[in-house]
């Protein structure tokens, strides 16, 4: 895959910190940079995911629904237990 080349500008003790965990880590500031883009784009769309799920189950019944279901589920069980 073809890299490009880019320049950014960050605060001077961030940068110290990054310079720090890039010597740790035996790997060039870069390579610490493409890593933590691709960890943020991960969180980014697992966020994106999550969000999408919740919307799905966010139309769980209502207090009034669930009361009927309840009352629902009852009267099934009583005809179940005629048929016994």
């Amino acid at each position: 895959m073809a890299s490009i080349k880019t320049a950014i500008s960050i605060e001077k003790p961030l940068f110290e910190e990054v310079e720090a965990l890039a010597e740790e880590m035996k790997v060039s500031r870069s390579h610490l940079f493409t890593l933590a883009a691709r960890k943020f784009l991960q969180h980014h769309k697992n966020q994106k995911l999550l969000d999408a799920i919740n919307a799905a189950f966010d139309d769980l019944p209502d207090p009034e629904e669930e009361k009927l279901r309840e009352q629902m589920k009852a009267k099934y069980r009583e005809i179940m237990m005629k048929d016994e």
